[in-house]
């Protein structure tokens, strides 16, 4: 199967690494329909796998790979971290699980389209695992341990505030290019009203009576019923200083 995988391979990248095959869309179609001719079996997001599985155990090594780059990357940069974070937070799931399987790699793409749209699936995969390699997109291990039973993402203009459950949990204000504002709630449907009536947070307060609600996104994490306030906080904590927002104290 490796040397089938090697020919595969070798027959997509066009001199591109396997990260670049697999994150480009175009790219890891040409690489599976090669797999096929080879005669390998398996899904799709297994043979994707199989590719990054001989990346890291250096089965790939003499093969020189060009440098991969986009233009413009901070535009959408910060739309691939949340697309990103919302799908580990949400099925435990790493990037790599996330980019393999298709149907995730759609929905990773859709979500970033909809904090930054306008970009390819490409890019926004791609800035993806720029993150990672820079070590912005490490763990969030709480989350590991207690697991959302939810999560969503809205836009503010949109909102139905009554869509916002009444049930403990975790939220996350942002825009197109950054996390405005972190915290945790026993109620996150009275938490949420009470932001977006008139914040106690005063940077969130001031920035929406400039701003306004047009940019504005929020993200739920529904937690377990039986989780204390102390993980709750505990979480917010790690959230706090895993997004970096704008309008929380680094504790």
């Amino acid at each position: 199967m490796k040397d089938k995988l090697r020919l595969a391979f070798a027959a997509a990248a066009g001199g591109f690494s396997p990260d670049r095959v697999v994150a480009d869309p175009e790219l890891n179609r040409v690489f599976l329909a090669a797999c096929r001719e080879q005669g390998l079996a398996g899904s799709d997001a297994t043979l994707s796998r199989a590719l990054l599985n001989l990346r890291k155990k250096g089965e790939l090594r003499g093969l020189k790979s060009k440098r991969s780059s986009f233009p413009k990357e901070d535009e959408y940069r910060f739309a691939a971290e949340i697309a990103a974070r919302f799908i580990e937070r949400r099925d435990g799931l790493t990037l790599d699980d996330v980019l393999c399987d298709p149907q995730l790699a759609g929905e990773f793409d859709s979500l970033a389209a909809r904090v930054a749209p306008g970009f390819t699936s490409a890019q926004y995969r791609w800035a993806a695992l720029n993150l990672r390699k820079t070590k912005r997109l490490s763990p969030e291990l709480l989350s590991r341990i207690v697991r959302p039973e939810q999560v969503y993402i809205f836009r503010v203009p949109d909102l139905d505030i009554n869509a916002v459950p009444a049930a403990s949990g975790l939220y996350l204000f942002f825009t197109t290019n950054c996390v405005l504002y972190v915290g945790e709630a026993e109620n996150l449907n009275r938490r949420v009203r009470k932001h977006l009536d008139h914040s106690d947070s005063k940077g969130l307060a001031r920035w929406l009576w400039e701003q306004g609600s047009d940019e504005l996104h929020l993200e739920l994490q529904v937690l377990p019923p039986n989780t204390t306030t102390r993980v709750r906080r505990a979480m917010e904590i790690e959230l706090i200083r895993s997004r970096n927002p704008t309008f929380n104290i680094q504790r």
